[in-house]
């Protein structure tokens, strides 16, 4: 049989919390597995029995193109959190995090259900909706902005029972993406579809949606409504590897300015003019089209890309060009610091004695050991992709810092 890769990271309530000895019980499929958790909260790497990637790659509805898996995880003072249902493609590595929350009164036992993709299970059928509007007042923001996080809502938005969740963006275009397609499908494929999603959430964004009707969300889980999110569903290496590369870039047109709501479709149970096809993006990646001309076919071959303006709410911004060994500057200087602080709660990544703007060998280890504790390509080189993450981690710790010593 085929077979995929898993590693679970465990935290309590954020990533500047992680686990060390949390033992992790894996089983399904007539396997039984028993993982302790190292001093970044992570499991070491397994195989895991998957079918065979052909199944993923052409529609169909006979067998399912993953198989699937429950995590239970026990650490002695925090309970027991499971999740049931860890999605294993052939070929690809998944990612579960794992989370307690201090907020449980007693702790207790917390059970996530992961739900199949759209692509499997179909969700409520879109509501279509003029990619032209903005909201009832016009009111827009006055630039498109990547913001540090958005609120989901779990549930169509009169729905006041379900809850809301603060997610990173990236997390949640990486969520969406997983929820929504299969992560076999080539490269330039995933891209595109990572383009529309990003730019139907700039525009729920841009545009206040939600909050200019008086809701307290940026945007629902429901397909009815928005796009499917899945709250702590499993995410696939090489949809990761392409939200990070791509998430800033939306979809507008010359005479707009502002991302276009690009609405999408299966392409098989529906299909609608001037949307994406998710399968037709499939068969056009498989012959060469790159990602614009994809998304060009679909939605018309006056769209372009541009990329926002700001990532709100983090520290430093990208200095426009990878840093690597030798060299030098207040940018380095400024990612030794980081890196060192993010030590704090991560450990195993080797400190940095000096910090004084020189990208020698000991920033190269510790960039090295960041990207692999946080599944990233590990090159000892930092680009647009770790830049982001680094910031993203310094922040959560300099945060959790402040909320016990401030």
């Amino acid at each position: 049989m085929a077979k995929g890769r898993l590693v679970v990271s465990v935290f309590v309530d954020n990533i500047a919390e992680p686990i060390q000895g949390a033992k992790v019980h894996i089983s399904g499929n007539n396997t039984e597995i028993d993982l302790i958790t190292d001093q970044s909260g992570k499991t070491k790497i397994i195989e895991l029995d998957a079918p065979d990637k052909n199944y993923s790659l052409e529609p169909q509805t006979e067998i399912q193109p993953f198989s699937t898996y429950n995590i239970t995880v026990t650490k002695e003072g925090l309970g027991i959190s499971s999740i049931v249902g860890v999605q294993i493609y052939d070929g690809i590595e998944s990612y579960q995090d794992v989370f307690f929350h201090t907020s449980q009164e007693g702790y207790g036992r917390n059970i996530t259900i992961i739900t199949p993709p759209t692509l499997w299970e179909n969700g409520d059928p879109k509501i279509i909706e003029n990619p032209d509007n903005l909201n009832p007042e016009g009111k827009v923001l006055p630039k498109v902005i990547i913001p540090g996080y958005i609120i989901v809502h779990d549930g169509i938005p009169s729905d006041t029972s379900a809850p809301n969740y603060y997610v990173t963006f990236t997390d949640y275009i990486k969520n969406v993406t997983c929820s929504e397609i299969y992560p076999s499908w080539p490269k330039e494929t995933l891209k595109a579809n990572i383009h529309a999603i990003v730019s139907f959430t700039l525009n729920r964004i841009y545009t206040e949606w939600y909050l200019s009707k008086g809701y307290n969300f940026t945007i629902t889980s429901s397909t009815a409504y928005d796009q499917k999110y899945t709250h702590n569903r499993t995410i696939f290496d090489t949809i990761s590897n392409a939200v990070d590369e791509v998430f800033m870039e939306y979809l507008t047109f010359p005479d707009r300015g502002y991302p276009f709501l690009a609405q999408y479709c299966d392409g098989k149970n529906v299909i609608r003019k001037g949307w994406l096809s998710q399968w037709g993006s499939k068969s056009l990646g498989d012959q060469g089209y790159h990602s614009l001309q994809i998304v060009r076919y679909y939605y018309g071959n006056t769209i372009e890309l541009k990329t926002a303006e700001l990532v709100d709410n983090l520290p430093t911004s990208f200095p426009g060009y990878n840093l690597s060994e030798g060299a030098c500057g207040e940018e380095v200087r400024q990612l030794q610091n980081a890196l060192n602080k993010i030590r704090g709660s991560y450990p195993a990544i080797p400190a940095i004695k000096n910090a004084n703007g020189i990208f020698g060998t000991d920033t190269v280890a510790a960039v090295k050991k960041f990207q692999s504790v946080f599944n990233l390509p590990v090159t000892g080189i930092v680009n647009f992709a770790t830049w982001y993450r680094i910031s993203y981690v310094y922040a959560a710790v300099s945060n959790m810092l402040k909320g016990i010593y401030g």
